[in-house]
């Protein structure tokens, strides 16, 4: 592709080159043409040596081997160089652009490789966030039934030991109170009370007091 956009530049200034020397030589036809007739009147003398007629012809080819030569040279020299300057430009832009456009790619597909993984690794961080959350209400809720059950196991021992205690401690007083009863009986009424009797009567005292 610029290959041929370098040689098509080429040819159209080759072209415009060669337009341009025969519309100079077409202009300057009725100029000489001019000054022929203005030396004539004038006798063709003492005017300048380029106004002379009979100095055209010369004037003409030289005219004519001048823009054949720059033509020639612009043409096989300069406007080749030209032309391999702009083609190695345009390569090189097509270069930088080709390149630009790889490395887009190149970062468009790294920036998805990490919305992937940023997805990915915040996709795992949630799980493994809910799996300890669920863990930890299962851990506290074992916990919690465990220390439920330890509490009401010592509330039961708690409760019985009080209840043992309570019996003792009635057991302890009905046996005193016996002993008082007797005491009092014997005292006072000179009776040696039965300490069935007297344990019944105590018992019937501790049964309405309840």
């Amino acid at each position: 592709m610029s290959n041929l956009l370098a040689k098509g530049r080429l040819a159209r200034w080759s072209g415009v080159a060669g337009t341009s020397l025969a519309t100079l030589t077409v202009m300057a036809a009725p100029v000489l043409a001019a000054t022929a007739e203005h030396g004539g009147e004038h006798g063709g003398s003492g005017g300048l040596p380029q106004l002379n007629p009979a100095t055209f012809p010369t004037q003409i080819f030289w005219l004519a081997l001048t823009f054949g030569a720059l033509y020639y040279l612009l043409s096989k020299k300069a406007l080749p160089v030209v032309a391999q300057v702009l083609e190695e430009r345009q390569e090189r832009i097509s270069r930088d652009l080709s390149k630009a456009a790889s490395l887009k790619e190149e970062a468009e597909a790294v920036m998805a490789t990490v919305d992937k993984a940023m997805a990915d690794a915040r996709a795992q961080a949630q799980a493994v966030i809910a799996e300890t959350v669920a863990a930890f209400e299962a851990e506290n809720q074992a916990k919690q039934s465990a220390l439920n059950t330890q509490i009401a196991d010592r509330l039961r021992e708690a409760e019985t030991r009080i209840a043992a205690a309570k019996e003792q401690a009635l057991a302890n007083v009905r046996g005193e109170a016996v002993g008082i009863v007797r005491e009092i009986a014997s005292k006072l009424a000179g009776i040696d009370a039965d300490p069935a009797q007297a344990e019944a009567a105590v018992a019937s005292v501790l049964e309405e007091r309840r």
